[in-house]
């Protein structure tokens, strides 16, 4: 089977190959890791290992890099480990995802499950409770890893005073010099702010402040259609308000595959979420009570006026690089913010490297774990490895959106023949049983060697369900593979081993 092939696999390059790598680079590299070790067994004070940076990437990092047996120290400037992703991003969010979707299930689908009530409303005090209990709880879990594996935590900002030495302003008030022969940059990335609009928190939110509202929106506007304005307008959309998402391109969330896309919009249509794509905001006006924003057609045209309670601001990330001395050291960095590193993480700055968001590549908390542990894996001597072709990405919408690999369109552009196997989730037992059926797998494969080339699955769980079709990428199975693998009955993941009988032979169960 094709699973065997991961022995005879080479490791991919990751990102822009803008920094040297010649014979003489893999040299002096060779020979810093000699003089690393004897430096590290004779007592320095010096770390062997400093990690600007304390979400997703940074922290594993350091426990990874402690691991390793290297001496480690974490910079965090917010207080609390688990970056954006744990505090105001990731966490949080799904939990008012749950505790959303649990209300609007109560509300809309219990009595057709036999249980009735007389009533259901809202808590958003309690919902908000459970939020932040569950963000503490996970940060307070972080800070035992470290102490666990004897990771040394600096909470303040770090900046470059030179290449091997980190100046931090503790949250203290006072001021600590870091001093490492590895420093890792894991700073991750900020809120993409947008001309003419000012976030306040309040009436103009950005994600951090959707997830911390007092009070339920009547009318919420988001700007821009990608992942987290889905969701945050899902939350808030189930909770009762009436939810406009204002995006400017053609599509919501333009990487999604095609086909995928149009079944996903119309589901959150039927919630009554409303869309205007190709539309522009080009002026916002808060002198009243609520927001009223000015929009036009992309291409330009007649201006219309749209009123909201709150408006949400979600046009991406950027990654955050911005006081960190990195000038001062000369770290390149390209015109979008992102600092340029080689296939082993390293910047054109001898000892500095750098992970996560402020490099290129997908913007996830777990791309950005893996690339923290492959970075201290190659500081140790080791061989690390990420392929970003293979990282999976999810919309914990409901139903959710997951997917891996290319899409049809990237496939065809490509000029590759290839196959598509579909299942929709209609004609599988588990999905009908519990009246949840909406929804498809839909498979790409090599026409000729039917190695799967993307997978991707709207479905209610689909980011739970996607990870099998993770693990057949990364070992170059084929549809074959898949399909020939016994799955448990009745699951939904029955319905990825037909999309995969579909991509190879036919189903069965239509």
């Amino acid at each position: 089977m094709a699973m065997a092939s991961l022995a005879r696999r080479k490791a991919y390059l990751l990102v822009s190959r803008k920094v040297s790598s010649s014979p003489s680079d893999a040299f002096k590299y060779s020979f810093s890791l000699t003089n690393f070790s004897r430096g590290f067994a004779s007592g320095s004070d010096d770390n062997d290992v400093v990690i600007v940076g304390g979400g997703p990437g940074g922290y594993v990092a350091a426990i990874k890099a402690a691991q390793l047996g290297l001496k480690t120290t974490c910079i965090e400037k917010r207080g609390t480990l688990g970056g954006t992703c744990l505090n105001v991003g990731c966490i949080p969010s799904k939990a008012l995802l749950h505790s959303s979707h649990m209300y609007h299930e109560a509300k809309h689908s219990f009595a057709s499950h036999g249980v009735k009530f007389p009533s259901v409303e809202v808590d958003l005090p309690a919902m908000m409770g459970q939020k932040d209990k569950a963000v503490s709880n996970l940060t307070r879990g972080i800070e035992g890893l470290f102490k666990k594996n004897k990771v040394n935590y600096v909470k303040g900002y770090g900046k470059f005073i030179s290449p091997s030495e980190v100046s931090v302003d503790t949250l203290e008030g006072e001021n600590t010099v870091v001093k490492g022969k590895h420093i890792i940059v894991a700073t991750g990335s900020d809120v993409k702010s947008l001309p003419g609009i000012t976030i306040d928190e309040k009436r103009i939110v950005s994600s951090t402040g959707a997830l911390a509202l007092t009070e339920i929106p009547k009318k919420l506007v988001v700007i821009g259609a990608g992942y987290i304005g889905l969701e945050m307008g899902s939350v808030w959309g189930r909770l009762g308000s009436e939810v406009t998402v204002v995006e400017f391109a053609s599509d919501i969330v333009p990487t999604m595959d095609g086909e995928i896309r149009k079944q996903f919009q119309r589901s959150l249509e039927k919630q009554k979420m409303k869309f205007m794509l190709k539309t522009k905001v080009v002026g916002v006006d808060t002198s009243e009570d609520g927001v009223k924003l000015t929009l036009e057609p992309a291409a330009g045209g007649e201006q219309t006026i749209l009123e909201a309670d709150v408006v949400l601001v979600s046009a991406g990330r950027t990654p955050f690089t911005a006081g960190l001395g990195l000038e001062k050291i000369g770290v390149e960095i390209d015109k979008a913010g992102r600092i340029l590193v080689n296939e082993r993480f390293a910047t054109n700055v001898p000892g500095v490297y750098a992970i996560g968001d402020v490099i290129p590549g997908p913007m996830l908390a777990h791309k950005a774990e893996e690339d923290g542990v492959a970075c201290v894996e190659f500081i140790a001597g080791k061989h690390g490895h990420v392929d970003y072709d293979k990282v999976p990405g999810v919309v914990y919408t409901h139903p959710e959106v997951a997917s891996v690999g290319k899409t049809e369109e990237q496939v065809k552009e490509l000029g590759v023949a290839y196959r598509v196997g579909k299942f929709p989730f209609l004609a599988n037992s588990r999905a009908k049983a519990i009246d949840d059926a909406e929804g498809m797998v839909k498979i790409v494969a090599d026409k000729e060697t039917d190695k799967i080339l993307g997978v991707h699955i709207m479905a209610p769980n689909a980011g739970e369900l996607i990870h099998e079709a993770v693990l057949a990428i990364n070992y170059d199975a084929s549809s074959e593979d898949i399909a020939r693998v016994c799955h448990a009955h009745p699951t939904m993941s029955e319905a990825l081993k037909e999309a995969a009988m579909a991509t190879h032979d036919k189903p069965i169960h239509i």
